[in-house]
């Protein structure tokens, strides 16, 4: 990782983008920033989970403009009751009947398999063909708005997609250090592709305070995956997000997330141009007068060469000091079964690394268990299912993912499946039956 050469390219694109501005703008905004940070991430040091907004679903509509504003800042939602706990527990039940059927299944870690390479089992299908989870993709994508007041051609936040992704069953006393602080959908795109990069073009400009995070237009047309990378998200997606079939809660193997997810974007955005004028681990790294404008290397600080392409960014705490990671990555709180978590598309976030029980287990397989012990161990368990609106690019996707729903083939954005053997079990066209669920799926409208 650290012997990638990065192309002299990337040094003619961070000299483009500060000719844009004027070095002395970028540099004051830059302080700042980097002033804000420090008494925002101050703040979020000394709260907990409960920081995290929660909202039942049944109130998703009575929010006030407040409650709103601060869904968005913090950029993640936990929404109560999204699903009956029995039809979210009984998902988890099937999932582990399917994985006992197919012993071939592609996840990690070898050995323990706990995070799957599945996309169309039945349950999977089902949840997201739910219409309380669509009603509340639908609820997400539509914080997002167009501040010039346009309207465009092929986009409708009131209808929602569906983007086939994956689950995990996680067991207890693991550690798992696979997903460590990290930004989703598009890395070094985020600078490369000229529609992607206005999204952030305050920040770029030198007045990252006007930066908003739900500006929509610039996301339309922006590309997340200039490299063909597999497993890089080519939709958009408003919100990533997760829907819980156990209850799982701090400490258990749950998300973290930074919750400002405009000063993340504008720190992470800005911080490839900056470069600090004393040592990593120096005791004033933190100060605005040790750094300084710097455009004379191709380096981008989180962006990490892998697969053909790159992914991230990954911020950490040596190369993004301000974020103090290590005291502002947050918990969200308990969840239960059919409750669901919610994060902006650009939000920092991670899995923690271990989880913890109070009394330690023998790791045993699931399958050698009966029903009612494997009841007694606590699975954290989760179904990811994100927000997507209907945009022409999405429409687009859509189309290409449901040929790959009938074929029981791997998504479009994700490769091929090691193993060529059939799964037994998998969901079927007649599993989506709300004409809301079908659109969402790209599936025809049956007509009685």
């Amino acid at each position: 990782m650290n012997s990638f050469e990065w192309p002299s390219r990337f040094l003619d694109l961070k000299r483009e983008i500060v000719s844009a501005t004027t070095e002395e703008r970028l540099t004051a905004s830059w302080a700042d920033l980097l002033n804000e940070l420090t008494k925002r991430t101050a703040e979020i040091a000394q709260e907990g989970p409960d920081f995290i907004t929660q909202i039942d679903f049944a109130n998703l509509e009575k929010l006030t403009p407040e409650e709103l504003d601060g869904i968005r800042r913090k950029g993640t939602v936990v929404i109560r009751g999204v699903v009956d706990p029995k039809e979210a527990s009984g998902w988890k039940t099937a999932l582990e009947e399917f994985v006992r059927a197919n012993p071939h299944v592609d996840g990690f870690p070898e050995g323990d398999k706990q995070f799957f390479n599945l996309y169309w089992t039945r349950p999977q299908v089902q949840a997201r063909a739910h219409p309380n989870v669509l009603k509340a993709s639908t609820w997400l994508n539509n914080l997002y708005h167009a501040k010039s007041g346009k309207t465009f051609e092929g986009v409708d936040l009131s209808v929602p997609l569906v983007y086939a992704d994956r689950f995990r069953i996680r067991h207890p006393a693991t550690d798992w250090p696979a997903f460590p602080p990290h930004v989703d959908g598009g890395a070094i795109e985020r600078w490369e592709d000229a529609k992607f990069r206005r999204c952030f073009e305050d920040i770029l400009g030198g007045n990252w305070r006007q930066h908003d995070p739900y500006e929509l237009e610039h996301r339309l047309e922006a590309r997340s995956s200039l490299y063909g990378r597999p497993d890089q998200a080519t939709m958009f997606r408003t919100f990533q997000g997760w829907l819980a079939m156990s209850e799982t809660g701090p400490t258990q193997g749950t998300l973290r997330v930074f919750p400002d997810v405009a000063l993340s974007n504008a720190y992470t955005i800005l911080r490839p141009f900056f470069r600090p004028t004393v040592p990593l681990d120096s005791a004033d790294i933190l100060d605005a007068k040790n750094w300084e404008l710097d455009i004379s290397t191709p380096d981008f600080p989180g962006i990490i060469y892998h697969n053909g392409g790159y992914s991230g960014p990954r911020p950490t705490p040596e190369l993004h000091p301000h974020l103090r990671l290590e005291a502002t990555m947050t918990s969200v709180p308990k969840v239960n079964p059919g409750d669901m978590v919610f994060w902006h598309c650009d939000v920092v976030h991670a899995v923690e690394a271990g989880t913890h029980r109070k009394r330690p287990i023998r790791q045993v397989s699931l399958g050698s268990l009966g029903q009612s012990a494997r009841a007694l161990i606590v699975l954290h368990s989760v179904m990811y299912i994100g927000a997507v609106p209907k945009t022409p690019q999405n429409w687009e996707y859509v189309m290409k993912q449901v040929q790959t729903f009938l074929a029981g083939d791997n998504p479009p954005d994700f490769g091929k499946a090691k193993d060529n053997t059939p799964y037994v079990g998998l969901g079927v066209d007649a599993d989506v039956q709300e004409p809301i669920s079908r659109v969402a799926m790209g599936l025809p409208i049956q007509v009685a």
